[in-house]
């Protein structure tokens, strides 16, 4: 067995860990049992949008081998698992979907017969497409209040047995790459216009969260990607492109969620769409505020239609994504640390909701694959979460990314997350030498 890294067990045994998937990156099915088309269907379904044409179907399949998938997270020992519910699968016009919803309701079942909590993420990234071409999607408030609707009928589902939930994930990337770059899906190129999704997506939350109260939540929270960002240099070109970039990528999502408020926009031209009593259910207080990091972001000034380029971390080795995703764990000591003095008591405890790196595999395997550049990421980042505990913060669970090879959006089966090792082919799951670290660790935080 692979051994952990000789962590403080006092620091350890604070930390829950868990692992993540997400419904389009691993379910398949696309067409199955009453499904519904989402903005992500439309995506790969136009020819050059992902890098290698595939389409996540069947990809790891996990619609049709869910039971795989728990005995994984059984043999891992995790406390939760973080997977998401698929709006079209389970409302793909409007109206509920029985076949579509009892497939998570079988999986929450499978999950605590495993002894592993389940934690759904009610959103991430498949908006229906109807609700896109119709009213242009996040562009427009009332797909907040159709978020709202859909968010009803899920915790009507599964509330007597689900306990743990997330709202909306990663809005900064469904605003700045899905609208404002065209990146990814929706694939709109609308730059500083993109920013009432901000709003909206953070409205859906607000919505969301008394009416999971209503059914019986005890832990609710948005997860946001949040990245330190660096100035190229000490000029002051750098440091206000910096400045700016940390307004859009981090400030704007936080600070209404944690103080009620939106930082100063003005510099940008940006007036939010904020009607009466929208800031109080954006900021009703959460019990966890979750976290995505993978790194930190090293932004120069620039002339073009921003106000900044994203830039090579000098010095830094990169993951599989290549030089602008520099490997720094330090940086995540940072932002934690950053965090709770920018925002104090009314930081919640924090949860790491997806950490973790991508590197080359190969698409077949007959055996382990041995992933020491892996291991070495996870072992950093841990310790880097502990750091930022040392330092006073309050950090309760870490998540991994994830648990499955799995449809790696606009890059599709190119980059290689997981913890299994999965052939896109047949399906078959191999679990990697990380799989078993991060067992060892679990194990040890046990101890």
């Amino acid at each position: 067995m692979t051994e952990p890294a000789p962590f403080d067990r006092a620091l350890l045994r604070r930390l829950r860990f868990s692992a993540a998937t997400a419904a389009f990156q691993i379910e398949g099915a696309r067409e199955a049992d009453g499904r519904g088309r989402s903005i992500w269907d439309d995506f790969v379904d136009t020819p050059d949008r992902v890098r290698d044409g595939s389409t996540a179907d069947p990809g790891p399949d996990s619609y049709h081998r869910a039971d795989e998938d728990v005995a994984l997270l059984r043999r891992l020992g995790v406390d939760r698992y973080r997977f998401s519910i698929s709006w079209v699968r389970v409302l793909p016009d409007g109206r509920p979907n029985p076949v579509g919803i009892a497939y998570y309701d079988r999986l929450v079942d499978r999950l605590l017969a495993a002894g592993v909590t389940p934690a759904p993420t009610l959103y991430h990234w498949d908006l229906p497409s109807v609700l896109e071409a119709e009213g242009g999607g996040w562009l427009n408030r009332a797909t907040a209040e159709r978020f709202a609707e859909y968010v009803d009928v899920m915790a009507a589902v599964l509330g007597d047995r689900v306990r743990h939930w997330y709202t909306i994930n990663e809005p900064v990337s469904t605003t700045l790459q899905g609208y404002a770059i065209g990146e990814l899906a929706p694939g709109r190129s609308l730059l500083f216009d993109s920013l009432s999704t901000v709003h909206h997506q953070l409205l859906a939350h607000g919505l969301a969260v008394p009416i999971l109260r209503a059914h019986g939540a005890e832990q609710i929270g948005i997860v946001n990607n949040h990245t330190p960002a660096i100035p190229a240099s000490g000029s002051a070109a750098d440091q206000q492109a910096a400045y700016v970039y940390d307004l859009i990528h981090n400030r704007v999502f936080a600070d209404p969620i944690l103080l009620g408020r939106y930082p100063d926009l003005d510099a940008l031209g940006v007036r939010m769409p904020v009607q009466d009593g929208d800031l109080a259910l954006i900021g009703a207080p959460c019990e966890v505020y979750g976290v995505n990091y993978y790194n930190p972001t090293t932004v120069a000034a620039c002339d073009g239609p921003v106000p900044f380029e994203v830039v090579p971390t000098p010095g830094a080795e990169t993951t599989g994504f290549g030089p602008l995703w520099p490997i720094v764990p330090e940086g995540l000591t940072a932002f934690l640390v950053d965090a709770r003095a920018r925002y104090g008591d009314a930081l919640p405890p924090v949860v790491i909701a997806e950490n973790g790196a991508s590197f080359p595999e190969p698409d077949h395997v007959t055996a382990r694959i041995e992933d020491p550049d892996r291991i070495a990421y996870l072992r950093g980042h841990i310790g880097a979460v502990l750091d930022a505990v040392r330092a006073g913060v309050r950090v309760d669970e870490y998540t991994v990314w994830s648990l499955l090879d799995n449809f790696e959006w606009a890059d599709g089966y190119t980059q290689r997350f997981g913890l299994v090792h999965v052939d896109m082919d047949t399906g078959e799951r191999t679990p990697k030498a990380s799989f078993d670290w991060y067992r060892a660790l679990i194990e040890e935080a046990r101890a």
